[in-house]
């Protein structure tokens, strides 16, 4: 018989460690919490990222992952979920006559909502709030099993979690991890903290018409921020939420239902009618309000900018007016000019790197009726070229300017503020897996880049991974301070893409070699895409949003 190995030998932080076989990670963990800022939350065993309660098998190089990390901060976010959860049905009772969805951010935090036979108040989020911290204090750990797939339908009917059950009959693994918390059970996608001493920082406010789970950010971990929600963005948000409910679809389940029954093409039309309806609305505005000549969008990276702003200036052409497109990037300086970032990277997402002195003198002279010759940016070569674009502006002509930094005033700082008309758009998507599992809508846009990038550059989905850090970085940074000073917000979500970008984001994920350190994100990715009954693009109009990211569009996009 083949001798078991007694020790492993563990690499971290440079240096060669020697433990007992079978050592759980949270105990080495422990040895090496000094040499961290923020609690370690996960490991990465190699180019396996693996949760705490896991045992140490093999010789491997380890990295610890924080709450300062993305992976391990979603972890976080998801298990206070399943606290919460817990805590709720603590109070309440296991039954069916209520139901808790979990939707969007709201000031880092969670909006949550509250359905059925129970009322929501201030004290009853207090009593649920003193389980939750009698949870932590206890350090119940969070356990995981694997049951079979037709058995988690059976278990998720029996706890009166329908979305699930629904949810289960569209899986193909044969298998289904369920995790647990002294007792109580629910489906999540992605990995755990270990027990609940980890969930330390949280607190439960009333909104709206639900409440938020506040949570720390990335940027301070260990400290609740002030709750200070963004107003236009959450009844953006919310708007679009009841809309989905209004389609009786919820849930990713839900959409799936939708295309078995051969309602796809009723489906994207009604959706596109809906996008055309809030552009019809936008250009009513505008065109009330004479002053206007400057439309400013801007908004974070894949959310239809470009396309949005073609069919606006279509719209705005139904008064009369004589939009003219116009893209910042058109701007940039030229590439020898361009400013890097800290990791010697170009910075294409600072305000650096547009030339502002340029736009504002252009937009100036073209607002006084002169003759302006535009640039164009060639990105082959990273330079500004002129080619004989002239404009002048006549009585009724208004100029559509989008790009990353069109929400701030620095950009246009020489244009009258009575001039612009702001808006802000981003891909907010109001599907969720399920009533627990968010859709994050920066999966969505990643999705959106990774399609797009594949067939208008010739770019890797492993290199548009590697990028989309330091694309979030300039988006925090750039855009999203500025979102609320927008005169109007839309939502450039659909609620069927992500079963169309499925089709296409697939092949390029697959071709992620598993020894690359963007394989663990193009795995995720795939298992999230995998609970999608694939949409083909056959009934998706030339002009929709989303055929700027999978081709086929009547712009020149």
């Amino acid at each position: 018989m083949k001798e078991e190995k007694k020790t492993v030998i563990l690499e971290i932080n440079g240096e060669k460690r020697e433990y007992p076989y079978g050592t759980e990670y949270s105990r080495i963990a422990e040895d090496y919490q000094h040499t961290e800022e923020y609690p370690i939350l996960l490991v990465m065993v190699g180019k396996r990222l693996q949760e705490l309660f896991r045992r140490a098998k093999e010789d491997a190089v380890l990295k610890f992952v924080t709450m300062k990390d993305l992976a391990g901060y979603n972890a976080y976010r998801r298990s206070m979920c399943l606290m919460m959860l817990k805590a709720i049905h603590n109070v309440l009772g296991h039954g069916d006559d209520y139901e808790v969805g979990i939707h969007f951010v709201v000031s880092g935090g969670l909006y949550c909502t509250l359905h059925g036979n129970a009322e929501l108040s201030g004290a009853f989020l207090e009593e649920v709030k003193a389980y939750m911290e009698e949870l932590c204090r206890q350090a119940i750990p969070i356990e995981k099993r694997a049951i079979a797939t037709s058995e988690a339908v059976k278990l998720f009917h029996s706890h009166h979690m329908y979305d699930k059950e629904k949810l289960f009959r569209y899986r193909r693994c044969s298998q289904t991890n369920v995790y647990s918390m002294g007792g109580f059970e629910d489906y999540y996608y992605g990995y755990m903290v270990k027990d609940t001493s980890y969930l330390k920082w949280f607190d439960l406010k009333l909104y709206q018409e639900g409440f938020v789970l506040c949570i720390p950010t990335r940027e301070d971990p260990c400290r609740i921020p002030e709750f200070a929600p963004v107003e236009k963005l959450f009844q953006v948000q919310n708007s679009s939420l009841k809309w989905g409910e209004s389609m009786e679809i919820f849930t990713v389940a839900d959409l799936n239902d939708q295309v078995v029954a051969g309602r796809t093409k009723e489906l994207i039309l009604t959706q596109e009618a809906y996008h055309e309806k809030q552009l019809a609305q936008i250009a009513a505005e505008i065109a009330s309000r004479p002053e206007k000549k400057l439309v400013m969008i801007a908004g974070p990276s894949s959310s239809g900018k470009t396309t949005f702003s073609h069919r606006l200036s279509t719209q705005l052409s139904v008064y009369g007016l004589k939009p003219h497109p116009i893209p910042v990037d058109d701007y940039f300086v030229n590439r020898d000019q361009t400013p890097k970032d800290a990791d010697g990277n170009y910075n294409y997402e600072c305000l650096e790197a547009i030339d502002t002195r340029q736009f504002n003198e252009d937009m100036t002279r073209l607002l006084a009726g002169e003759r302006v010759e535009l640039p164009t940016y060639n990105f082959k070569t990273g330079r500004r070229e002129y080619k004989g674009k002239f404009k002048q502006l006549g009585k009724n002509d208004i100029l559509v300017i989008e790009g990353i930094h069109g929400l701030n005033d620095q950009l246009s700082y020489a244009l009258p503020r009575e001039s612009k008309y702001k808006i802000y758009i981003s891909a907010l998507t109001q599907l969720n897996v399920d009533e627990h599992n968010r859709i994050s809508t920066t999966d969505g846009r990643l999705l959106r880049r990774i399609v797009r990038d594949a067939r208008t550059r010739g770019t890797q989905a492993k290199d548009t991974i590697t990028m989309w850090p330091s694309v979030r970085r300039g988006e925090e940074a750039h855009i999203f301070p500025h979102q609320e000073s927008a005169d109007v917000m839309f939502n450039s979500a659909l609620i069927y893409e992500l079963a169309v970008l499925k089709i296409y984001a697939e092949p390029l994920l697959f071709g992620i070699d598993p020894s690359a350190p963007e394989y663990a994100e193009a795995k995720r990715l795939l298992k999230f895409l995998d609970y999608f009954v694939p949409v083909p693009a056959d009934h998706i109009p030339n002009n929709s949003l989303v055929r700027e990211f999978i081709g086929g569009s009547c712009f020149d996009v």
